[in-house]
């Protein structure tokens, strides 16, 4: 992604924002303070490297408003994190969890770096030190970290420890995303990819599209993508196509999706799978399909592809995949879009529980919580979908209409201090 389009990403939600706070009559104290992030932390810290030298890095944590709750988000390590970037995605987790009717607020944070060139060793010492540095803000009651994109489990148990060691005692709830040896939730792992199967699933019904006889396309094979490919396949639906960072991989007939698994583990990638045909990324999005789940980074559909989408529904499964002049396009082609900010609240949901969790030291099996994630998951997107045919509107803006009636009701009962 260009630097241009990334440093366009914060400008792009509050225009839309603003735009739907003014339609709303929402009183302008609220829409001001939703135009700006709260907080702002940007740290510079040195990590010691295998080779007995010194590199310094650059990390965010940023917190876009915890009116209705602690502010929760993800951290991600990737080269082109910058501050704009993260700004904009703390904002949309104010809007997902506000949708999604969840008790939080919106963060994010993320390192500039290339995890791939890291050891273990130095991905940990980076990790400890961010930790510690932005623990100034972060904590099970004011700010709540989770994994994104170059994170995992042990990138957040690596946090959790450091965080614990500063204060005496474990502290379990001060992230999510965890291992499940050390309070983790089951299902924690697949639960962005379960919630966008739901709306997937939910998209499909509106449209009266018959599973038996529908086609799915996924960008991206990483564990929201690859686990909404397998879960629509076990509803029924045929996985055409599905792509990496380096590529994907398409069959008419459909993709035997544990194959695919197998050979992206054991190379690294997908491409080369055994009856399979190579294909681009650019490619991939212009599959014909009935679903097109987007599960890898931010504006992969743009102005420039959007006129040769062939999906009659998109699932974004990722945070930001469709730029505003993409998703005008797409809406007046008359393709569906579930909205991020509702499709993949999944992940969001069941970190809830694990926080609840780690707090209270209660814990559901595997059932409860998919049982949970789906019930509310399905909430969601109904009141969604009844404010969009209610209004005339299309998904992503009934989707911010409903967050933002719940952000200003909270703001104006809590009121400004002093």
């Amino acid at each position: 992604m260009s630097e241009d389009v990334k440093e366009q990403a914060f400008q792009n939600v509050k225009t839309l924002i603003n735009d739907v706070c003014r339609q709303l009559n929402i009183p302008d104290e609220c829409r001001l303070r939703l135009m700006d992030c709260e907080r702002e932390l940007t740290v510079n810290f040195p990590v010691k490297m295998d080779d007995g030298g010194v590199k310094v890095f650059t990390g965010f944590r940023i917190v876009h408003n915890d009116s209705r709750g602690p502010s929760k988000g993800g951290i991600r390590y990737h080269p082109d994190v910058n501050i704009d970037e993260v700004r904009a995605l703390a904002a949309l987790m104010t809007l997902k969890t506000a949708v999604a009717g969840i008790p939080y607020g919106g963060a994010k944070g993320g390192v500039i770096c290339d995890p791939k060139k890291l050891s273990q060793c130095e991905l940990e010492r980076l990790t400890r030190r961010y930790a510690s540095d932005i623990a100034l803000i972060m904590g099970p009651d004011s700010d709540i970290p989770a994994p994104d994109v170059g994170t995992n489990p042990q990138v957040m148990a690596w946090i959790m420890d450091t965080y614990s060691m500063g204060r005496g005692y474990s502290v379990p709830a001060v992230v999510t995303g965890k291992p499940i040896e050390i309070g983790g939730s089951r299902g924690r792992f697949e639960a962005t990819g379960r919630g966008s199967m739901v709306s997937a699933l939910l998209s499909a019904k509106h449209l009266c599209i018959d599973p038996e006889e529908a086609t799915v396309v996924v960008q991206g094979c990483g564990n929201v993508g690859a686990t909404a490919a397998d879960l629509l396949a076990k509803e029924g639906y045929c996985v055409t196509g599905i792509s990496d960072s380096s590529g994907g991989v398409y069959s008419s007939g459909g993709l035997n999706l544990e194959s695919v698994v197998n050979h992206k583990k054991a190379t690294g990638s997908v491409i080369g799978c055994q009856n399979t045909e190579t294909i681009t990324n650019a490619e991939l999005l212009e599959l014909k399909c009935d679903i097109l789940v987007v599960a890898a980074l931010e504006h992969a559909i743009h102005k420039g592809n959007a006129s040769a989408v062939k999906a009659r529904i998109i699932v974004e499964g990722a945070n930001g995949p469709t730029t505003p002049e993409a998703h005008k396009i797409l809406v007046d082609r008359g393709i569906f879009v579930a909205p991020d900010i509702l499709a993949n609240a999944g992940g969001v949901i069941v970190s809830y529980l694990e926080w609840v969790q780690g707090l209270q030291s209660f814990y559901w099996d595997e059932t409860q919580i998919n049982s949970y994630l789906g019930r509310l998951m399905t909430n969601a997107f109904n009141q969604v979908l009844s404010i969009s045919e209610c209004e005339g509107v299309d998904m992503r803006k009934a989707a911010y209409m409903t967050a933002l009636k719940q952000l200003a009701t909270a703001m104006c009962t809590r009121g400004i201090f002093p």
